[in-house]
């Protein structure tokens, strides 16, 4: 909203330019020589420059890497004000004084204090400008899968990565806001990835107590909901999750319950029989995960009804509110 000042006032009758007037502006012409030369002065030394936000990395990875300005990364990772994505340009008009990054934010004193949340969003909007690295296979216990993928999109072209990394910071801030610790694998911080066995790592170096990676489905036109999905029980190679089964289930029914509640979306009718809830055994961020974790489909961005949902602002906020009240519930007992 752009300010509205008092009414000017009327202007006056007209003057002659000439005589006293003359002689004024002949006394002001000096002093303002002087004050343009050192408003000069101080504009060269950076007093009166203007500042510019730097992005912090949340997830602290190894091999995070910030993408050239200017870059398709770079773009995608600059958030509004609100740090989220929201569709709208971002205003032009100064509002105060700048607001700090969400991972910068201390912890609040709420009944999360000293739990640890990893956030994983699926897909990185610059992996398809790196299919070599992302194409490139590793382990996750039972076989080997590609380190990554583009992720899906909407037949419109709204990205999966964008919509993922844009709930995923909606989900910080409530969790900030009960208490919780929130670390990232990937906050648009990076170039492409991290690698599907990077994620699940973040999570366990950091001893989360529950991790939540958050994708968008890409499935036919009428395959409509939302679905959870549990780690089977597998103990093959590096890859063990027989200790994380009985709590990731009950993590991913809270999760589903809540979701149901919070967005008023059905569970799926194309998965999990009607329940929301799906299990398997092939995917490495749960294989390789040793902390209780689920991944969370949203809704089928190839359904033009489900993509009404997901390209919505005011709908991510609800989901991000349906999973967080999920991963609280489950938290707190």
């Amino acid at each position: 909203m752009s300010y509205v000042g008092p009414d000017f006032d009327p202007p006056g009758p007209r003057r002659s330019r000439r005589g006293p007037m003359t002689v004024a502006v002949a006394a002001l012409v000096p002093g303002a020589l002087v004050g343009w030369l050192v408003w000069q002065a101080v504009g060269d030394s950076g007093g009166g420059g203007s500042t510019s936000a730097t992005s912090t990395t949340s997830s602290g990875a190894p091999g995070a890497s910030s993408a050239a300005p200017g870059s398709a990364s770079a773009a995608a990772r600059t958030p509004s004000a609100s740090g989220t994505d929201d569709g709208k340009p971002p205003s032009s008009t100064f509002s105060g004084p700048a607001t700090p990054a969400a991972s910068d934010l201390p912890a609040a004193a709420g009944p999360l204090k000293g739990k640890v949340v990893v956030v994983d969003p699926g897909h990185n909007p610059g992996n398809f400008q790196h299919s070599a690295d992302i194409n490139r296979k590793v382990n996750i216990g039972t076989n080997w899968k590609e380190c990554d993928t583009t992720g899906t999109s909407t037949n419109a072209g709204y990205t999966e990565a964008r919509f993922t990394l844009d709930v995923a910071r909606r989900l910080r801030t409530l969790l900030q806001q009960e208490g919780a610790t929130v670390k990232f694998t990937q906050d648009g911080d990076r170039s492409w990835g991290p690698c599907v066995d990077e994620r699940a790592r973040i999570g366990n170096d950091a001893h989360a107590d529950a991790v939540v990676s958050i994708h968008a489905d890409g499935s036919a036109a009428g395959n409509r909901g939302f679905h959870v999905i549990l780690p089977a029980s597998v103990h093959s190679g590096g890859a063990d999750t027989r200790a994380i089964v009985a709590p990731s289930r009950d993590l991913g029914e809270r999760i589903a319950g809540n979701f149901v509640r919070g967005t008023g979306s059905a569970p799926s009718n194309y998965v999990g029989g009607g329940t929301g809830l799906d299990v398997r055994s092939d995917l490495g961020g749960l294989n390789l995960s040793t902390v209780p974790k689920v991944f969370i489909e949203c809704g089928n961005m190839r359904d033009s009804k489900d993509a009404a949902l997901l390209t919505s602002g005011a709908w991510r906020q609800k989901a991000a509110r349906g999973i967080s009240e999920g991963i609280v519930s489950f938290l707190r007992g």
